[in-house]
């Protein structure tokens, strides 16, 4: 993998030992984030802001979640080598390379053409093999079903039954659900093929999940 500005690692390790004052304790999620060069995500010129706990802007009003939201939203996954994850919401590609390097199979869809284009250029650029198509969320990618893990990375007003069909029995599905303002995260495991347990854990704010794609 190509190796980026050595001035970075100490902010990423500054930043993942506060993740772990946060309560992050998954060890594989923590070492993600102290390998991925999250400022390679950004808009130029916002770099040197990268490794603080904060969400940002990128290209067509969205943003790279914070940090913390990445690292929790892992966690909740239970990723193991290997594991087959579909991820609503390629976004700036960040939350996929965390993926990749901890191991997982990783599928990605993104609504918008640019965001979906560019993620897929900085991941190639650091040889993350993240699997990317443009589309609609919503919908999945049901070619490539059934899935051991699925991930939203925006806000749904309701569970996406379509998405929950694409897991496989014992496969886990964390979203944050609910409005504008807040929404509560969630974790939908499916026990067998008709039956689903849901966990429901903290509040966070994420951009909708739309219908449609945007080119």
């Amino acid at each position: 993998m190509q190796r980026d500005d050595l001035k970075f690692e100490g902010m990423r390790a500054r930043l993942v030992a506060q993740l772990q004052h946060n309560g992050i304790s998954d060890y594989r999620v923590l070492q993600a984030i102290g390998e991925v060069p999250r400022h390679r995500f950004f808009k130029d010129g916002l770099e040197q802001f990268a490794y603080h706990d904060k969400a940002f802007p990128i290209d067509d009003n969205q943003t790279i979640s914070q940090p913390y939201t990445v690292a929790y939203q892992s966690q909740l996954l239970q990723v193991k080598e290997g594991t087959r994850v579909l991820e609503i919401g390629t976004g700036s590609g960040y939350q996929s390379a965390v993926l990749c390097a901890m191991g997982a199979q990783v599928f990605s869809v993104e609504r918008y053409k640019n965001l979906h284009e560019k993620a897929a250029r900085i991941l190639r650029q650091l040889g993350y093999a993240a699997s990317l198509r443009f589309g609609d969320g919503n919908e999945g990618w049901p070619s490539h079903a059934p899935f051991e893990r699925i991930l939203l990375t925006a806000a749904a007003h309701k569970i996406p039954e379509q998405l929950l069909l694409q897991l496989m029995p014992g496969g886990k599905m964390v979203l944050p659900l609910g409005g504008s303002g807040s929404q509560q995260m969630l974790r939908i495991t499916r026990v067998s093929e008709n039956d689903f347990q849901t966990e429901k854990f903290g509040n966070f704010v994420f951009v909708p999940l739309l219908k449609g794609t945007v080119k």
